[in-house]
């Protein structure tokens, strides 16, 4: 790989929110990686790893805010909704990449609202890169909502499925 195309991956890495990017090209190995808490950089024919340091952030300046009031103190019974709460999970997006509910297009989904799941199941797809990533399911339970859209982006750590434990 040209040092010029090397130049370009590091500007998009530093520029992007991605920690760490790896191409590989005609039997050679290039690792980027930034937010490093040692900058190493190493060379030789099989693997070139490159460090990018940590963007510097301004200094920043704090203005006084007053303590929000203490919430008012109730002899009341604790809200059986927030005991329903606890019991409900939130299956989150492990990487960045596209939401695929089924499949195939014109396949059924793998999973609906109001579906019992087991652990193990796999409840959508995400790709990243060309590579089609099952989301399995790490518990019992019943879908409550389908949050991620079938054909878009995700973000990393994006709820994509909420689910009531069972």
């Amino acid at each position: 790989m040209r040092p010029r195309e090397i130049k370009k991956l590091i500007e998009l890495v530093e520029a992007s929110s991605i920690n760490e990017l790896e191409v590989s090209r005609f039997g050679k190995k290039v690792s980027i990686r930034k937010n490093m808490s040692g900058a190493s950089m190493a060379n030789n024919a099989a693997e070139t790893v490159v460090a990018v340091p940590p963007p510097v952030a301004a200094p920043q300046v704090s203005t006084p805010v007053a303590a929000p009031a203490p919430p008012p103190v109730s002899s009341e019974k604790p809200d059986k909704s927030a005991a329903v709460d606890s019991n409900i999970i939130e299956i989150r997006s492990p990487m960045v990449g596209t939401f695929y509910s089924a499949p195939a297009p014109d396949a059924d989904p793998y999973v609906q609202s109001g579906d019992i799941i087991k652990p193990k199941q796999v409840l959508c797809i995400i790709e990243a890169m060309k590579l089609m990533n099952e989301i399995e399911s790490e518990t019992k339970g019943r879908i409550i909502e389908v949050v991620g859209e079938d054909g878009k982006p995700v973000e990393y750590d994006q709820v994509l499925f909420k689910i009531e434990k069972l």
